[in-house]
């Protein structure tokens, strides 16, 4: 019989989250007991995700995923499954990323004995239907060719961003996958990548709330209907070097001119450098934050956008989200700043001012008065990252991913008081720079755009209201600040041509 080994949580409203597994390769529970939360919730962690693609099917993980809880089992359709849950107030459903596959989901405890069969028979005995599998290859196509080209500029330039970063490794493509690949997936394809990735040595079993104290075991044997097996995972991605600023632009009718840009770093959460850069990238462009440099730069200070943002870590979806997903833990992260939509004539002085910035506190690094300010910050923002029991025991599964021990909030909030100014400036010259970075952009009449940028041509600004001398002043040096783009490093694609 084969064995987990546990590790027993007990979570505060401040979300004390323990994390088992001392490895990514470990087969643990994690276990977050809630005495008076009247909800279950489960995290069902595959190792398995869209870098396990075979080459021409990109995208068969995340439909597989999808056809696990967006399909019917061999003995109910999918109309009858969500019959079933209606009445519940309940659901499950998938997450597909790089590394990790998670099926989840969340009932009232009283209702557990109705929902627990139905969530054990989506992942032991999927019905892999025809029916479901066009509807669902339908939707992936239609959120290709429709939803991300023609109705997220943000969404579109982020990706493009993303697949440039990461070409030519098996993170080099969307999740979703292409055009092309989509096309060519079949049910078999669906079938043999569930039985490769989908067995009992390749799972991390999540159980949070008020359950009882058999639960676990109980859900450790019906998971042994599983396959055996722990397949061998690709190794992590190594991007390829970065010369210069490299831009993909992609050509379309649109308002305004999106931009995302950035480069791979070697640094995860649990390093020492990542509380370092966490408190820098707080500072710089935390997301959806007003007081942050970027935003006052850019959108205080001379209202062109409606935010402007920095990462270091991968953040799907940051156009809906306030505050990070978790279940989207890797080997490999970036830096990333997101500029949201700029009228296409400050587009280029916008990016300018970015990089401008990004160059300053590489080269200065961050004041004392900035340091102790988002020191201060971040050890209350901090209590908001996972403010459910679900949240925090998809934080807890991370922990789990990245070896963390202990409540992530609070080693979090502990690592970021014992930093020093020294210890973050630091960080930021070994890890950040401005040069090398793939540019991502969304925009109309691109050739004008490249065309400018190869040129190095100033691009003054003018605006609609009055603005402080000091910033008219300041426009002045961001006008004619130099980017050095080099001829043959522009691309432009239509947008009907993108993830063909």
């Amino acid at each position: 019989m084969r064995t987990f080994r546990y590790t027993c949580i007990t979570a505060t409203l401040l979300g004390m989250i323990m994390a088992a597994c001392s490895s990514p390769s470990a087969n643990d529970a994690v276990l977050l007991p809630v005495k008076d939360d009247p909800t279950i919730s489960f995290s069902l962690w595959f190792k398995v995700g869209s870098q396990c693609d075979p080459e021409g099917k990109e995208g068969l993980a995340a439909m597989t995923a999808a056809m696990l809880t967006r399909g019917g089992t061999v003995g109910k359709s999918y109309e009858d499954i969500l019959d079933a849950l209606y009445p519940l107030y309940a659901e499950y459903g998938s997450s597909c990323d790089k590394e990790m596959t998670v099926i989840s989901g969340r009932v009232h405890r009283d209702n557990l004995e109705v929902y627990y069969p139905l969530l054990t028979d989506a992942l032991l005995h999927p019905g892999f239907r025809e029916e479901d599998f066009s509807r669902i290859k339908s939707e992936s196509l239609n959120m290709l060719e429709k939803t991300l080209r023609y109705s997220s500029d943000e969404e579109l330039g982020k990706a493009v961003f993303y697949n440039a970063v990461y070409d030519g490794t098996n993170y080099g493509h969307l999740n979703l996958g292409t055009v092309s690949s989509l096309n060519s997936i079949t049910l078999d394809d669906i079938r043999a990548f569930y039985e490769k990735w989908y067995t009992r040595g390749n799972i991390v079993i999540g159980i949070a709330g008020g359950y009882d104290s058999e639960l676990p075991a109980r859900l450790r044997k019906d998971l042994e209907a599983l396959p055996e097996g722990a397949p061998v995972l690709p190794e992590a991605p190594q991007p390829g070097d970065i010369s210069g600023l490299r831009f993909t632009m992609v050509e379309k009718e649109c308002n305004a001119t999106a931009i995302s840009f950035g480069f791979p770093i070697d640094v995860l959460r649990g390093d020492d450098d990542f509380w370092a850069l966490a408190l820098f990238n707080s500072w710089f462009g935390e997301h959806r934050n007003s007081s942050s440099h970027l935003y006052q730069v850019i959108r205080e200070a001379r209202g062109m956008n409606y935010g402007d943002y920095s990462y270091i870590e991968i953040f799907p979806n940051g156009g809906r989200r306030s505050m990070p997903a978790p279940n989207n833990a890797r080997r490999q992260q970036l830096f990333e700043v997101w500029l949201r939509p700029v009228q296409h004539e400050y587009r280029h002085f916008a990016l300018r001012a970015a990089v401008r910035e990004l160059q300053m506190v590489i080269e200065n690094g961050m004041t004392q008065e900035q340091f102790e300010l988002t020191q201060q910050f971040l050890n209350k923002y901090a209590l908001h990252y996972a403010t459910t029991t679900s949240e925090r025991l998809g934080y807890a599964i991370d922990a789990a991913f990245y070896g963390l021990d202990g409540d992530y909030t609070e080693l979090f909030r502990s690592k970021i008081e014992a930093l020093t100014l020294q210890q973050v400036n630091d960080a930021i010259h070994r890890h950040l720079q401005h040069e090398n970075m793939q540019v991502g952009i969304v925009t109309m009449d691109a050739q004008s755009f490249a065309d400018d940028l190869l040129r190095d041509a100033p691009s003054p600004v003018t605006y609609s209201t009055p603005k402080p001398d000091e910033v008219l002043e300041e426009d002045k040096a961001i006008a004619a600040y130099p980017l050095k783009v080099e001829d043959g490093n522009i691309r432009i694609v239509p947008v009907d041509k993108i993830f063909n």
